[in-house]
Formats: structure tokens, sequence, C-alpha cells
């Protein structure tokens, strides 16, 4: 089986190679930027052909099967999130990368990598870790309002980017994103209960002040299949759970900086190696993706 940990550039032939070509057809316009910056967020974003979705639909399915060889390679992939008894589950995972081959080299597709490096306002990309989210028909659980900054506090300084890529329609109805605009401009909120029931989606409201409250105005963020929204660190987001007759399959990337350092003497992702804190996020799970 190929380890594609150790492999830092694109293995197969289904996305397009960053050239100078590919950087001026994916480059966001001055005003796709300048929006991110006064939201917080950036949708729809085109990224995949149908060729490019069909690919990673298909590897989610035998990633997903029973007797998937490679299923132990996969981070949380045996545990559904939500409570099993009382609410709608959905099956999350991370490590996609390092078992499928477009799970593995869409981190370097220009569609993406271009846009992250915009956005960042860095010359280069580091990627940090993917997460797969799979909400049945009729049975996917909610992923409550949070702060992703809140959960990478081992990495520092805060200069990350995540990527929401929808593999289906996301609807109201089948439980798209959805986000608060200018909430980045908050400050680090506490984390709450993450995953669970639709009650579990207000939880967010214990630990916000009277003024965040007032400006708590969710935004659906509706995407068509192939499409992608950006969000920073620190913009408030969640997922109502699936009440519609078709799946919901999403894959997110998160990236960094290149130059983001480990603040945990603890391993940054599960089975990679050690980081030491005050030293460069890097090596053969952190790869940089574009630039340098």
């Amino acid at each position: 089986m190929l380890d594609y940990r150790s492999r830092h550039a694109p293995v197969g032939t289904l996305f397009p190679r960053i050239d100078a070509r590919a950087a001026e057809r994916y480059r966001l316009s001055a005003e796709q930027i300048e929006r991110f910056r006064a939201t917080g967020h950036l949708a729809p974003v085109p990224v995949l052909d149908a060729a490019q979705l069909e690919a990673l639909r298909a590897g989610m399915t035998r990633m997903t099967a029973p007797g998937y060889p490679r299923a132990n390679e996969l981070i949380g992939l045996s545990k559904q999130a939500g409570e099993p008894t009382a609410t709608p589950q959905m099956i999350y995972f991370q490590g996609a990368w390092l078992v499928e081959e477009a799970f593995h080299d869409i981190l370097f597709h220009p569609a993406i990598a271009i846009p992250a490096a915009q956005l960042l306002e860095s010359a280069g990309v580091r990627f940090f870790h993917d997460q797969i989210f799979f909400k049945p028909a009729r049975h996917g659980g909610v992923v409550a309002w949070h702060q992703d900054y809140s959960y990478w506090q081992r990495t520092t300084p805060m200069g990350h980017l995540t990527c929401f890529i929808a593999l289906d329609d996301a609807t109201l109805e089948n439980g798209c994103l959805h986000v608060i605009p200018g909430s980045h401009r908050w400050e680090l909120l506490p984390t709450v209960k993450l995953v669970g029931g639709d009650e579990d989606m207000e939880a967010i409201q214990q630990v916000l002040t009277p003024e965040q409250r007032a400006q708590f105005k969710p935004a659906p963020v509706v995407l068509k299949a192939g499409e992608c929204s950006f969000h920073h660190p620190l913009t408030l987001h969640g997922s109502y759970s699936n009440k519609s007759d078709r799946p919901r399959r999403s894959l997110v990337l998160n990236f960094m900086k290149p130059d983001t350092k480990s603040a945990s003497d603890r391993a940054l992702m599960p089975g990679a190696p050690i980081v030491p804190p005050g030293s460069v996020v890097e090596g053969p799970d952190f790869p940089v993706v574009y630039g340098g």
C-alpha cells in the first residue's frame, strides 16, 4: 500500500499542478478577499469538477464500507458523533489523505491552495489536518457552534484557515454550515460540547457576552456539490442535523502558515511525532502544499 504521508506532491493526475497559469486562474479577486476580511468567511468558491467530485465520493464510499483494508489508519472512523441512543449521528473521522489518492492529492489542488495563501496573507501554505463529516439521510447529528482555534491552541501564533468542501449539495434541509459573520473579531471563546443533538446547538449562548448575543445572527452557507467555503479560525460556525432524504458528505481541509510553531509537548495529531514547543510544525505529517 502506498505511503501517502511521504509524498509531498500530487501522486496522480486528477488535479492540476500549481504553475503560473494555475496561479492566475485560481486567484481570488480583491473583492473576495475584502469580503473575507470583513465577515470572516468566503463562499461559494468552486473548486471541484465532475471527475474530481466523483473520485472523492467513491473514496468516501470505500473508506466507510465494512472491511476497508486501511481502516485502522483512519483516526476515529470507528466512532460516531452524537448520543447513539438518543439523537441522530454522523460519521466523523480524520486521515483520509493518508489512505486514498484523491484525498491526498486535493491538498495540493491550486483551486484551494492558492486562495488559501491569499487569505492567510502568506507566501506559502502548510497542511494541518483533514476531517470527514458524513451526515446520512435523516440521520445526521449537529456540530455545535464553535471556533476552530479553540481546539488548535497547541499551535501558535494563530495563522490558520479552514476550507469546507461540499461533496453533496449543502442546503438548509440537510444541515449546511452556518456562520456568524464578523465573529472573527471576537476573542477566543470557551469550548462547549461540540457534537450531539439539536438541543446542543445553543450551548454557545452560555458563554457569549450581551454584545455578542446581539451580533449572533446565523448566516447559512448553502453550497453546490464541488463548491467550498473558507473561514477564519475565530469565525463562529456550526451545522444542524440532516432532515432530508439524501446524505450530506463533506471534506474539511485545515491549513496554517508554514512558520507556525508547536505550543504543546504532546503530539499535535494522533500518530504524529511530537514537535517540541517553540519548534516549527513540519515533517511528513504537515507538508507544505504551496509556496514555502
